[in-house]
């Protein structure tokens, strides 16, 4: 740093002062009052009001304040770079979807913005974060309209055409979509907890950005990625979601890795996925563990526990798909057997038999699957290669799971399913 930009850095910080907003004062003009730099504290009370933030400052609550946009507009509407929003209680603002009216709305250019320790609630978008970069949004608690449908509710947090994001420790409720991503690169979210909404993450055309940590439950999806590529998904959580648990949809070049996906209806979509490596999840106790479609293949997929999935792998395609040529994925409805003893089976896993294709089409037939009839059925189908349709196919299955702690995600779906 020259020392013309630090001595300037210096003056600012002496200049800087401390404006404080008693219950029942003009906490709009107090703003308006307010030099660049300066810390505007707000005491315990509420206040309604349509604030407008335009210069760098800090808007700190004391005692959590409540802040009310009369169910109209932005409740807080912020234009200028370097802004801080913390400890507060943002709530009220309007309900147009025309006008994307937001608890607090970050306009283009309110670059390194930082909004936490906040409470967000019944606002129709919680954060709406518009080519805004290097954000920090943290610790915050959000929650939507929950009486409006979901189609009419807002999302918890929108990002649109940013860069830098960081999203950590959030908790995002009874919105539409608790995150909401679109054009956003090299962001981080870490540590949010997204639940009861229709999807936990609702995530396109976005690249270089790491999911860790996360936590997507009882939605109808838990973390959405599509039309992406150059992403780490890493240490997430999906369980108890009604329809998947993480989908990947037209997706390259990226890694998912040591997730936990349980209790959905499917766990993994996957639909036109090429050059990821997706390894070391654990898939447990959902109805359909991966459904797998549309030329999703080149892929690395290592170490990863499939256990007590009714239907393991839900495959269509013209041609095998082979898993595990390395070190082999573990199956719990695996028959093979280990006689060297190396923990890996000796005869290939198939997740796709005419057994399987056949309760497809034909559900009912479950109710026989541990019959002699349909047992024979499945080992007429190996011995007969000409009755084999394309599958799913590890060479040698592992033949116990990684992940010693698997049984603790048993039991974990959707209430009412």
């Amino acid at each position: 740093m020259s020392g013309l930009a630090l001595w300037g850095g210096l003056m600012l910080a002496a200049q800087a002062a401390t404006l404080t907003v008693q219950p029942g004062g003009d906490l709009a003009e107090a703003v308006r009052q307010a030099s660049p730099g300066d810390v505007v504290e707000v005491k315990r009370g509420m206040y309604r009001v349509n604030l407008l933030i335009d210069k760098p400052l800090t808007l700190r609550g004391l005692d959590r304040p409540t802040l009310s946009g009369g169910n109209e507009g932005d409740t807080i509407r912020v234009t200028s770079p370097d802004v801080v929003i913390e400890g507060l209680i943002v709530r009220d603002s309007g309900d147009s979807l025309k006008h994307q009216n937001a608890g607090i709305y970050l306009y283009p250019g309110a670059h390194r913005a930082i909004v936490r320790r906040c409470d967000l609630t019944y606002n129709l978008f919680g954060l709406w974060i518009e080519k805004a970069n290097d954000v920090l949004i943290e610790h915050n608690t959000i929650t939507g309209k929950r009486e409006y449908g979901s189609s009419q509710r807002g999302n918890g947090i929108q990002l649109y055409n940013t860069k830098g994001a960081r999203i950590f420790h959030n908790n995002i409720s009874f919105v539409r979509d608790a995150l909401y991503v679109d054009v956003s690169h090299h962001a981080v979210f870490r540590g949010n907890r997204l639940h009861h909404s229709r999807y936990g993450t609702h995530y396109m055309n976005s690249y270089h950005n790491l999911w860790e940590d996360n936590d997507s439950y009882y939605n109808r999806g838990g973390l959405a990625l599509m039309e992406v590529r150059d992403q780490v998904v890493r240490g997430n959580r999906a369980w108890g979601n009604s329809d998947h648990g993480i989908m990947l949809r037209t997706l390259q070049d990226s890694v998912i890795e040591d997730n936990i996906v349980a209790g959905n209806s499917r766990g993994f979509f996957i639909y036109d996925v090429e050059y990821i490596k997706l390894n070391r999840n654990l898939v447990v106790d959902n109805v359909v563990g991966v459904h797998l479609a549309a030329g999703s293949t080149r892929n690395e997929v290592e170490g990863n526990d499939f256990i007590s999935n009714r239907e393991q792998v839900r495959y269509v395609g013209a041609r095998d798909e082979r898993w595990g040529t390395q070190g082999g994925n573990h199956w719990s409805n695996y028959v093979g057997w280990d006689r060297d003893g190396d923990g890996r089976g000796d005869v290939p896993y198939e997740a796709n038999d005419m057994v399987d294709r056949l309760t497809w089409r034909y559900p009912a037939i479950k109710l026989l699957l541990a019959s002699p009839a349909v047992q024979a059925l499945r080992l007429v189908g190996q011995q007969f290669p000409v009755l084999r349709v394309p599958s799913v196919v590890d060479p040698h299955p592992r033949m116990q799971p990684g992940n010693p702690k698997w049984s603790e995600w048993r039991g974990k779906h959707f209430p009412g399913q």
